[in-house]
């Protein structure tokens, strides 16, 4: 499934759209996300912003071995979109070093 978070773009031809953080994080913790679109800023910072879901998917990967799909930023917001951005590094680096432990004891 690819996975769409936004408030006001529309919905790419193809993909599951969803509008709160919770949603989305829902649908990535069951599994089959395979793509997934985040926005910053949606309408609502009581209900969380895509960040959150960057900071969901961090966590998971680091304690459960969660392996995130392919995570584009489209946020307007270029503070946000940037600290997203490094949380998508993040994941990506946890991700290389334990592919690397994995070969090593392997």
């Amino acid at each position: 499934m690819k996975l769409f978070l936004d408030d006001e773009r529309p919905t790419p031809a193809g993909w599951h759209r969803v509008y709160w953080p919770s949603e989305a994080i829902r649908l990535l913790d069951a599994g089959g996300v395979t793509e997934l679109s985040l926005d910053h800023d949606l309408g609502d910072e009581a209900r969380g912003t895509g960040y959150d879901v960057i900071v969901w998917i961090e966590e998971a990967v680091a304690l459960r071995g969660f392996m995130p799909p392919v995570i584009v930023i489209q946020s307007a917001n270029p503070s946000a979109a940037e600290n997203m951005q490094a949380g998508v590094q993040a994941i990506e680096r946890f991700m290389r070093e334990r592919s690397i432990h994995r070969d090593v004891r392997a």
